[in-house]
């Protein structure tokens, strides 16, 4: 039902498309997944501010319309839908780009990232721009405009027990985007990983489904899962993207001044988003609020190591036996590139 409600809004817009032309002479359709509150959700106030700052800076000739809560389809659909031309733009997450660019799949080597200030660095340096070069080599009709940020670190969620030692996911069963490290995260620890759209996370959950689930807390948040899960651990083990897309061809029929407005537009959406997310995190809305709803567990060091001991050296050996020496060495680039972003931040 939600597919076929998805088809006739698209169709809808494509047939008033003529009287929207006369107000401006191009028009991006940006989509997301989740609600547009620019307030409390970061995908929201990327595509707000972009809005706002393409239509201004191009001072009218191109238009945005936003279409969020995935109302045109599931990520792979507007994935397609963006090479395809029939909308221009997507921001999709890290498992809506896998299926497109395997190697998207090396990000998530777990506790690679430490610190925030560290993943903005490493996605908005040199790494991300051979990562977005990379993509738009590989595969066809994209160009990346940013690496936004799905809500920062993952933690660990799940309705049957309190998660302190790599023991205690054994045998649980996790939800987890259609992503090969995140499956062979859960595998190490002896969890099952079930591939679950975002859209169905919560009933899924609630219905015994999977047991658990691992997000960063402005999503846990966002998708109410708090309602359906009794403890979380906050493990810091991973920091996932979002990947925010745009069709290649509406961008190359566009003027200089209208490109350049556009990518400057995505680069300071992107801040906002991350902004949002901190503020969100910072407030009673994030985990003061979520602490009343579940019990919470933060690890001691030792426990931490505990858990890296175990799934880095699988993600490693994931990564040889799934992607080679190509995947080995994009692997070796990415936690140069960190190392390299830490030590200048001097976080070493």
């Amino acid at each position: 039902m939600k597919k076929f409600i998805s088809i006739i809004l698209l169709v809808a817009f494509l047939v008033t498309g003529m009287s929207m032309a006369v107000q401006a002479e191009k028009t991006i359709m940006l989509s997301h997944l989740n609600p547009q509150n620019p307030q409390e959700v970061a995908t929201a106030a990327m595509a707000e501010v972009f809005k706002s700052m393409v239509e201004t800076g191009t001072n009218g000739t191109v238009n945005v319309d936003i279409f969020p809560d995935g109302v045109l389809g599931s990520e792979r659909e507007m994935m397609e839908q963006v090479q395809s031309g029939v909308i221009q733009s997507f921001i999709s997450s890290a498992g809506g780009m896998t299926p497109f660019y395997e190697l998207m799949s090396i990000v998530d080597i777990p506790f690679s990232i430490s610190d925030l200030s560290i993943a903005y660095k490493v996605y908005d340096g040199e790494f991300g721009e051979y990562l977005a070069q990379d993509i738009e080599d590989t595969t066809r009709g994209f160009e990346v405009l940013a690496f936004g940020e799905s809500g920062g670190f993952f933690q660990l969620t799940n309705n049957t027990r309190p998660i302190q030692t790599p023991e205690d996911m054994e045998g649980l069963s996790f939800r987890v985007m259609s992503i090969g490290m995140h499956r062979e995260f859960m595998r190490s620890l002896g969890a099952s990983p079930t591939d679950i759209a975002w859209a169905e996370v919560y009933t899924a959950l609630q219905t015994g489904v999977a047991d658990g689930q691992h997000n960063p807390v402005p999503i846990i948040h966002l998708g109410h899962l708090y309602e359906v899960q009794d403890y979380m651990t906050l493990s810091n083990h991973m920091y996932a993207p979002y990947v925010w897309v745009i069709n290649e061809d509406f961008m190359a029929d566009l003027t200089d001044h209208e490109r350049r407005v556009i990518r400057e537009a995505a680069r300071v959406a992107n801040v906002a988003g991350r902004g949002v997310n901190r503020l969100l995190e910072a407030s009673e809305q994030g985990l003061p609020y979520l602490a009343e709803e579940m019990e919470i567990y933060v690890p001691t060091d030792e426990e931490l190591q505990a858990f890296r001991d175990i799934t880095v050296p699988a993600a490693m050996d994931f990564i040889e036996a799934e992607y080679g020496e190509e995947g080995l060495e994009l692997a070796n680039f990415y936690l140069e590139s960190i190392e390299n972003a830490r030590q200048e931040l001097g976080l070493e």
